[in-house]
This record gives C-alpha cells, sequence and structure tokens, in this order.
C-alpha cells in the first residue's frame, strides 16, 4: 500500500512540473509570434512613409506636386512588401 501512495505521489509532481512547463513554453511562443507580428508590419509602414517622404521632398524641391509622392509611395510600399516577404523566409527558416 504504501509503494502504491509513493506512486501516486510521484505522478502528482511529475503532472504538475510538465503543466508548468506547457504554460511556460505557450507564454514564449506567444511572445515570439507578437513580436514577429509587429517586426512584420512595421516593416512595412516604415518602408511606406519612407517613400512618400522621399517623394514630399523632391516634389517641393521640383514643383511637381503630386506625381513624385505618389511614384515614391508605390516604391515604398513594393520595397516594404519586399522586406516583409524577406523577413517572412527567414523566420520560417529558423
Amino acid at each position: 500500500m504504501k509503494d502504491l501512495e509513493d506512486i501516486k505521489t510521484r505522478l502528482k509532481i511529475a503532472k504538475s512540473k510538465l503543466k508548468e512547463k506547457d504554460t511556460t513554453n505557450n507564454n514564449k511562443r506567444k511572445s515570439v509570434f507578437i513580436g514577429n507580428a509587429f517586426k512584420l508590419g512595421s516593416e512595412l509602414v516604415a518602408a511606406v512613409v519612407v517613400g512618400t517622404i522621399i517623394g514630399f521632398i523632391l516634389d517641393n524641391w521640383f514643383d511637381t506636386k503630386p506625381i513624385l509622392i505618389i511614384i515614391f509611395f508605390l516604391f515604398g510600399a513594393a520595397a516594404g512588401i519586399k522586406n516583409v516577404f524577406r523577413a517572412a523566409k527567414r523566420m520560417q527558416d529558423q
């Protein structure tokens, strides 16, 4: 009888350790996922903003109001999408 109770307590201890380990692993995965999502989003937004600012500056310099803003906005969007694909591929390889 004593052996059976000893085995039960050992099983309870082992199960509690596994549950603790699972919750910490899930929290780490969630934080990594959220971090990657913010990274991808900020890369896209940053590229579009930089492209638009360059277009705005060049438009003021050459006095061609909406044309260069639109062109550099599209260049920034394309560069941002390309950066997101590169970063996602790197994340997938890891």
